[in-house]
């Protein structure tokens, strides 16, 4: 490189986006090899210090921060939120915020504009005050439209303080009518743990069995010759779950059905493997599955950014709510009572849904005539029956 097209400036800036990118830690500017190369490069390059190079990165995240808070303030739509806690295996809190909003380009746009430690106490208030400093260091307190949260009590006090902070100076719509939206994914996953309760043997055998297969190299590489003794692709591989997130526990189920010729297998040829599944619990796990699946389905909706998802909400939830309203009348003894116990838990947090979620179905304009009457049919059975419990 020649001395008239070298701009240090260019380089430092290069540099430290090379950091921040592949999360290298501020003494790698230190490592001998790294300077050799870059001396062997341009000889009378003068390599920066490790506080520089930590003072370069919080002056690129200041500048970034300001990019991204102009973009969103010349945006001429209101900004949605969501929020979300967090707690580290050394039980540290950590809260994030993400704004969602249409950029000038009619483009959806989705920044985490902030995102660190939260000391306890984690209530409502505490919750409230940092939030709205994050709305007023961004400077878009008056420019918010909703928030979306898990379903927590805590959630529900801490959004109450805020809906009136921001309400004081008129920043909302409607007085914040529309402002608190629940998490459509969040409350599916309750939903179906719920349901999940009934058949939690046969769920367990299963879970423990991928447990066990996982425990050791030796059982990993027993399983694998069961898997090839049973004409199976192993690159499928078996899936654990998390058991709070139930549609990690729906992939764990599914590949283990895949795998259940090897499991069996594996049972007769090693006496210390008491957990696999029988028939019958195999063949409850594979009903339970598929009648699972359309949750699957619409969790995975639900979780999209790259997409708009409040136009989702009204069809997906119409579609499950027929399917149990089915499954409780002609489905087998046990899914009827999954069902049954399900549609307790959906008729709970139905009616709480913010009704801003049915005016976006109307105004989309991929919704067709069939679905739309469809949804709104069984939008106000459900509304009309809820009321008459109250």
């Amino acid at each position: 490189m020649t001395e008239s097209t070298f701009d240090i400036h260019e380089f430092r800036e290069l540099f430290t986006a090379c950091i921040i990118m592949h999360d290298l830690p501020f003494q790698c500017v230190e490592w001998p090899g790294l300077r050799s190369l870059l001396q062997y490069l341009r000889h009378d390059l003068q390599i920066i210090s490790r506080n520089t190079a930590r003072s370069d990165c919080k002056k690129m995240f200041t500048k970034e921060k300001c990019l991204i808070q102009k973009e969103i303030l010349k945006s001429n739509s209101r900004v949605s939120l969501t929020s979300d806690l967090w707690t580290s295996i050394n039980t540290d809190g950590f809260i994030c915020l993400t704004a969602h909003f249409i950029d000038n380009n009619w483009l959806l746009q989705k920044k985490i504009i902030n995102f660190g430690f939260m000391p306890p106490p984690h209530d409502g208030i505490a919750l409230c005050e940092k939030l709205h400093l994050f709305l007023t260091e961004w400077k878009i307190q008056n420019r918010i439209f909703s928030i979306t949260l898990d379903n927590a009590s805590a959630n529900n006090v801490y959004v109450e303080f805020l809906r009136n902070q921001l309400n004081l100076c008129g920043a909302l719509l409607y007085k914040g009518e529309f402002f608190h939206i629940r998490c459509c994914a969040h409350v599916v996953n309750l939903i179906v743990q719920e349901g999940l309760k009934e058949v939690d043997i046969s769920i367990s055998n299963v879970r423990e069995s991928i447990k066990y297969v996982k425990g050791s190299q030796a059982r990993k590489q027993k399983f694998l010759e069961c898997v090839k003794q049973s004409y199976l692709d192993s690159k499928k591989g078996l899936r654990q779950d998390v058991p709070t997130r139930w549609n990690s526990t729906f992939i764990m189920l599914d590949s283990a059905i895949y795998y259940k010729r090897a499991f069996q297998h594996l049972e007769l040829l090693d006496s210390n493997f008491k957990t696999c599944p029988s028939n019958a619990e195999w063949d409850r796990i594979d009903i339970i599955c598929k009648f699972l699946a359309p949750f699957y389905e619409i969790t995975y909706a639900f979780s999209g950014t790259k997409y708009p998802t409040s136009n989702l909400f009204f069809p997906c939830v119409s579609t499950a709510y027929a399917s149990l309203k089915h499954e409780r009348l002609y489905g087998i003894e046990y899914i009827r009572n999954i069902a049954t116990t399900m549609l307790v838990k959906f008729e709970k947090y139905w009616f709480d849904f913010c009704d801003i979620l049915a005016i976006v179905v109307i105004l989309d304009p991929s919704t067709n005539s069939h679905l739309l009457n469809g949804v709104i049919k069984n939008y106000m059975e459900v509304i009309t029956f809820l009321k008459q419990r109250r």
